[in-house]
Order: C-alpha cells, then sequence, then structure tokens
C-alpha cells in the first residue's frame, strides 16, 4: 500500500457516550491509520459525506443507543448512492447476535462488541483493506 489506511471513526444520533469510539481511534492510530473521528450526534448523511471528503478505506461506526437497525442500513444505502462500494463499513457496540446477523446479510463487514481485542479490529480492517482497495 502507497500510503495508510484511512478509517472514519462515527458517532450517529444522540448516543453521547464516545469512549469506546475514541480509544478504538488511538488503537487505530497506534496501528499507523489515519483516523478522521467526526465526533457526537452525527447523521448518517453527515458520515457519508465525510467519508467522501476525506477520501477513506473505511467507515466504523460506534453505536449503543439500540438505533443500529435504523443507522447501519440507512448509511449502507447512502454509501451505494454515492459509489462507496469498495468502502468498510464496520463498527461496534451493544448489538444483539440475531441484529449482527442481519446487518451483515445487507453488506455491513463484522461488529465487534464491547470487550473485544483492538488487534482484532486492527487485522480485519486491514485484511479488508488490502483485499478490496486499490490504492
Amino acid at each position: 500500500m502507497n500510503r495508510p489506511i484511512r478509517v472514519l471513526v462515527a458517532k450517529v444520533g444522540l448516543d453521547g457516550h464516545d469512549r469506546g469510539a475514541k480509544v478504538i481511534a488511538s488503537f487505530l492510530r497506534d496501528a499507523g491509520m489515519e483516523v478522521i473521528y467526526t465526533g457526537l450526534r452525527q447523521t448518517p448523511e453527515m458520515v457519508v459525506n465525510a467519508a467522501l471528503q476525506e477520501d477513506v478505506d473505511a467507515i466504523g461506526v460506534s453505536i449503543l443507543s439500540g438505533a443500529h437497525n435504523t443507522v447501519f442500513p440507512k448509511i449502507m444505502t447512502l454509501m451505494k448512492e454515492k459509489g462507496l462500494n469498495d468502502v468498510l463499513l464496520t463498527g461496534g457496540g451493544i448489538i444483539p447476535d440475531k441484529d449482527i446477523q442481519k446487518l451483515n446479510e445487507i453488506g455491513v463487514g463484522k461488529l465487534f462488541p464491547p470487550g473485544t481485542d483492538t488487534k482484532e479490529i486492527v487485522e480485519y480492517i486491514t485484511n479488508y483493506v488490502k483485499e478490496h482497495r486499490n490504492f
């Protein structure tokens, strides 16, 4: 790869708990990735527009509010509309296993529960980008 992997870390909706997102952002930076953190209270439209502007390889959404079945499909739809077909949409938070399976079926990448080893997240994003992005 000719440049660092670029990851947008986002907090969507009214969920004001961003400690986990900041921790993940820090670990991704330590792994050599460029991280753009959107801050709190973003809309799906704001997230996808930022991903376009920043030319990211992956979007990571942290969600604890229970709105995952609304947020992830909306972001996926917007990504498809904007032609971000090779950009990974991943994330983590409090998401029941049955909902994770449904989200994976519509194209959302692996979703990570609290307590996941950060090395697993770094490895997953790195492998996805090597396989799907060309730069």
